[in-house]
C-alpha cells in the first residue's frame, strides 16, 4: 500500500518511525487538526502519556469518521511543551505504531492555549477511495 522510505544513505530513524511514506496514486488523503488530550467530559489527565493516548484515541475517531484507522495514518507531527514529556509521548507512540512505522516529527513549544495540555498531535493518512 505505502511505500516506507528509510534510505541507507542518511542516518536510520532515532525511534520508531519511517523518514518518509510515499502514498500512491489514487488515495483518499485525510489531514487531522491537532488533538489535544481531553476526552469527550472536558476531562485532562496530568500525566503526558494518558494525554498522548487521548491524543490518538481522538485521532482515530476523526479517521473512522472517513472509514479510516490508525493503521492508516502516514504522518503525524507531536507537540509537546516539555523534554520530560517527550519519552511518555514516545512511550505511547511506539506502542499505537508498528514498524513500518508513520513519517512523524516531535516538537518542544513554549505552551498551548491552555496550561493544563502537555502534548498535541496532528496526523494525516491515506486510505483507498470510497
Amino acid at each position: 500500500m505505502f511505500n516506507f522510505l528509510k534510505p541507507r544513505t542518511i542516518k536510520p530513524p532515532f525511534a520508531r518511525y519511517s523518514h518518509g511514506v510515499e502514498v500512491p496514486a489514487g488515495k483518499r488523503l485525510i489531514l487531522c487538526s491537532g488533538q489535544l488530550g481531553i476526552g469527550p467530559d472536558d476531562s485532562v489527565p496530568e500525566d503526558a502519556g494518558a494525554q498522548t493516548e487521548l491524543c490518538f484515541r481522538n485521532i482515530a475517531a476523526i479517521l473512522g469518521e472517513a472509514g479510516l484507522g490508525l493503521k492508516d495514518i502516514v504522518r503525524i507531527n507531536a507537540f509537546v511543551t516539555d523534554r520530560a514529556y517527550l519519552q511518555p509521548y514516545m512511550d505511547v507512540r511506539n506502542r499505537t505504531f508498528s514498524d513500518p512505522a508513520p513519517a512523524s516529527t516531535l516538537i518542544v513549544v513554549g505552551g498551548f492555549a491552555r496550561p493544563e495540555f502537555k502534548v498535541e498531535v496532528e496526523a494525516f493518512a491515506a486510505g483507498d477511495p470510497r
